[in-house]
């Protein structure tokens, strides 16, 4: 009976595109899914693009796939993840594979990994990113995982990944959850793009008074310079679009209600419990928590605002182009730093570098200006933030007054900027001499004695605040 190499349970979208993409590969791939109704659609609309072997049971799935096995797990994550590893982990022998490709939370993918290793199997949590059409024609993938399952899983995930200037975009991250922890801050970084990018909008519309054909024309010229990105690329083709029922701006009649599925929400959760500030990703997170409150929105909308009035100056679009450009540096340097601190928490020896060059093609946030984060991690690699590199440290000190002014023109005229705002805020904070962080500490040490440190000598101390308000070593 001829082996698959590979075999893929959980034959929704994402999966029978990623089987497809293995098959036209000519990698053959065992299909399996809980309803073989869809297994035996997909080899009826699909075969002819390569070798796949079907099987209606787990038991006939695992048989057919050649040692070591490499079962690819593509189902909802959480319990229907859970669920699965339940079902299939059994009939596997010790060598074998799991590769969770869903968005799991990388908590579980540690201890689901840590389960299976006293059982002899492998199992690789991998970040898979670029959507239906990044599983079908080359994604950006980001196993995590041990070394040895890499060794067996890795070619082929390089062979189907998304490739630029003939470099996979697919590498191996880290042991246990390491690559569905790159995975999660990827989306975070995602989120406050987006939310950027909106507010580019929103101001562009509201402040400088542009239809929104007329914003797409403004992308479509940022997205030849160094905006350069997929998610610019999409702006413009939403903006431009017409409605057909109705005639009107197609993004005029979409609700303005985001909706997300988590991956945000973790990156920031994580981030606090790392202690590293992610005010961009943060504020995107709550952007779309406030987008969602309808009946709060509506209650809230005769509240009292700033007379509205159109920005006159022509040279407005430049400054929001370059107030986008510093903000998005900062949302990348906030979740490169986050990377940098799960791996030295979980000892992970996760290289950024390598985050970046895998980022550059298949996933939702390649961009132009990947290159320059993968130039900067080359030459620093331990670089505590990406603002300090030459490069970006110079392009946000260009932008830096345009910024303020874009700031200061949405505030002014009402326009909520949330991310460009937070972004500058996190700018300034790094930047400065002294922050307010010292009367915040004399604050909790009065009211709860929970000492300080002195810039001029080392040790904690507390002040008598109740006494005579002499100061004792803690």
């Amino acid at each position: 009976m001829q082996k698959a190499r590979i075999g893929v349970t959980g034959l929704a979208v994402m999966g029978r595109n990623l089987a497809r993409n293995l098959a036209r590969h000519g990698h053959p791939v065992a299909v399996h899914n809980r309803t073989s109704a869809r297994t035996k659609a997909l080899v009826e609309k699909f075969g002819g693009e390569g070798t796949f072997l079907p099987a209606e049971t787990p038991e006939r799935f695992v048989e057919s796939l050649e040692r070591p096995r490499r079962l690819v797990v593509m189902v909802k994550a959480g319990g229907p993840t859970d669920a699965v590893i339940d079902e299939f982990a059994p009939l596997l022998e010790p060598g074998d594979m799991i590769v969770d490709g869903g968005n799991a939370n990388f908590a579980d993918t540690r201890r689901r990994e840590a389960a299976l290793r006293d059982r002899g199997i492998h199992f690789v949590g991998t970040g898979i990113s670029g959507g239906e059409e990044g599983a079908l024609h080359g994604p950006s993938i980001m196993p995590g995982g041990s070394a040895e399952s890499y060794e067996a899983l890795g070619p082929l995930l390089e062979d189907i990944s998304a490739k630029v200037d003939g470099t996979p975009c697919c590498v191996h991250v880290g042991p246990d959850g390491a690559g569905h922890f790159v995975k999660m801050v990827h989306n975070g970084i995602e989120y406050a793009d987006m939310q950027l990018i909106a507010e580019s909008y929103d101001l562009l519309r509201h402040a400088a008074g542009l239809a929104p054909d007329e914003i797409a024309e403004v992308f479509r010229t940022w997205n030849t310079g160094r905006l350069e990105s997929y998610l610019i690329e999409i702006t413009a083709e939403v903006l431009a679009h017409t409605d057909v029922a109705t005639g009107r701006p197609f993004v005029d009649v979409v609700l303005d209600q985001a909706e997300q599925k988590g991956t945000g929400r973790w990156t920031v959760q994580t981030a606090l419990d790392l202690g590293v500030p992610v005010g961009g990703i943060a504020e995107a997170v709550f952007a779309r928590s406030v987008s969602g409150h309808a009946a709060l929105r509506e209650a809230a909308r005769s509240l009292p605002g700033p007379s509205r009035g159109a920005v006159a100056d022509s040279g407005f679009a430049d400054a929001v182009e370059k107030a986008l450009y510093a903000s998005k540096i900062v949302a990348y340097a906030q979740g490169f730093h986050e990377i940098q601190a799960g791996s030295a928490e979980y000892g992970w020896n996760i290289d950024l570098g390598a985050m970046a060059t895998i980022w550059r093609g298949g996933c939702i946030i390649r961009a132009r200006f990947l290159d320059r984060i993968r130039a900067a991690y080359e030459a620093d690699p331990h670089t505590p933030t990406l603002l300090t590199d030459d490069h970006f440290a110079e392009a946000v000190g260009d932008a830096q007054d345009a910024w303020r002014e874009v700031v200061a023109t949405a505030a002014r005229l009402g326009v909520p900027a949330p991310g460009f705002s937070t972004a500058l805020a996190y700018y300034d904070s790094l930047r400065a001499d002294r922050l307010p962080a010292a009367l915040t500490q004399g604050q909790r040490d009065f009211f709860g004695a929970h000492t300080y440190r002195r810039t001029d000598r080392d040790g904690a101390f507390h002040t008598l605040w109740g006494g005579d308000r002499t100061e004792v070593s803690a």
